[in-house]
């Protein structure tokens, strides 16, 4: 029997086999901190009774310059009151439970599809200033989508959490398996609960301006393993079953391939 591991920034890789094909493919993110220069990737091929062969192989990741934008959000998101910040740290432990949440099975198959046809209005990783303060980044993809605007499923997956919560208003996150989820924010009403499993551009929720938001849109974010990495690549990611090439325009989000 065939096995195939890695080992890339901390993280161990899963890999799966494509649609009518012999190669194997892992998904890999980049943190968006990660400073620029070259890091190994570690692929390790073992088979029933032989020995394990080893491939090491240099990535270079490049300096990467965001931009930054000043927002204006009412007061009790910049400087929440007592009862607020119990209800923040309420969702806190919801979130944590919930990004907790460990699937060793791929659910997601095939390329990943746009939650939305609205143009995008922010991208990943902008610097965000909240009434004069600096509040980290933007670590996901906006979408300039009016209130009531159907918002599909990126991908096939389970449904782990379908409520409101204090700054992501109407949230849904979708569990795709092996460590990788997708986020949805700011929503005004859902269309799915928690439990349900879905499919690739499925309706899952209308968009809205809940939360801390500065007015409606849809907000979308991809975590992996824990880290966060740009939706715009993964929607980009394309695995060809005809000649076993993914492509992958980005440095922040990477792919191994091992035939």
């Amino acid at each position: 029997m065939r096995s195939i591991t890695a080992t890339w920034l901390g993280h161990d890789l899963n890999f799966f086999h494509s649609e009518s094909s012999r190669t194997w493919y892992a998904l890999a993110g980049i943190p968006v901190e990660t400073t620029a220069g070259r890091y190994d990737l570690r692929i390790s091929e073992a088979l029933a009774g032989t020995k394990s062969a080893q491939l090491v192989t240099t990535v270079r990741i490049g300096r990467a310059v965001y931009p930054k934008i000043t927002v204006r959000v009412a007061k009790k998101y910049t400087e929440p009151n007592p009862e607020e910040l119990r209800e923040i740290n309420a969702d806190k432990e919801v979130k944590q439970k919930v990004f907790a949440i460990a699937t060793a099975e791929k659910l997601w198959t095939g390329t990943f599809v746009a939650p939305v046809s609205s143009p995008v209005s922010d991208v990943f990783g902008t610097a965000r200033v909240f009434n004069n303060e600096v509040q980290g980044r933007h670590l996901g993809l906006d979408f300039a989508a009016p209130a009531g605007t159907p918002v599909h499923a990126i991908n096939r997956g389970t449904v782990i959490l379908a409520r409101p919560l204090y700054f992501e208003g109407g949230f849904v996150v979708i569990d795709h398996g092996q460590g990788l989820m997708s986020l949805y924010l700011h929503l005004s009403d859902f269309k799915v609960k928690e439990g349900d499993q879905v499919d690739t551009g499925q309706l899952i929720a209308l968009s809205g301006g809940s939360g801390r938001a500065t007015g409606p849109h849809l907000h979308l974010a991809i975590r992996w393993q824990g880290v966060y990495v740009n939706p715009a690549i993964l929607l980009k990611l394309i695995i060809h079953p005809r000649n076993n090439a993914l492509s992958l325009a980005n440095t922040k989000l990477v792919s191994s391939k091992f035939s």
